[in-house]
């Protein structure tokens, strides 16, 4: 059910496990590909990410957090199958071992 609230947004939470071996240098690889996709997708209308540094271990080896805003399932659904996406998958591909995707509507 899409949310009409302008008060809520859709959140797309990309988490990335890269494989064993995968350098610092391959690695920015991805990120500043990730980091070109709001400029290439409109409807991406918020972009933020970092790198973990929870001191409580749990991160199962997921090293990268990308945080996407949308305002309409539609805009997500624009971007999932978006060709500028999909090049982006094409540069991870070689490096990723693990994804994890969560989107949720934010609440108050």
């Amino acid at each position: 059910m899409a949310q009409t609230s302008s008060d809520k947004v859709l959140r797309h939470v990309v988490m990335f496990k890269f494989k064993d071996g995968t350098t610092p240098a391959q690695a920015k690889i991805v990120e500043d590909a990730f980091r070109k996709l709001p400029t290439q997708i409109k409807e991406i209308k918020g972009y933020e990410w970092g790198t973990n540094n929870s001191p409580e271990g749990l991160a199962q080896g997921f090293t990268h957090c990308f945080f996407l805003t949308f305002y309409s399932e539609a805009d997500r659904a624009v971007y999932l199958p978006h060709p500028d996406h999909k090049a982006f998958g094409k540069v991870l591909g070689p490096y990723l071992d693990k994804v994890l995707v969560v989107d949720y509507w934010t609440q108050k």
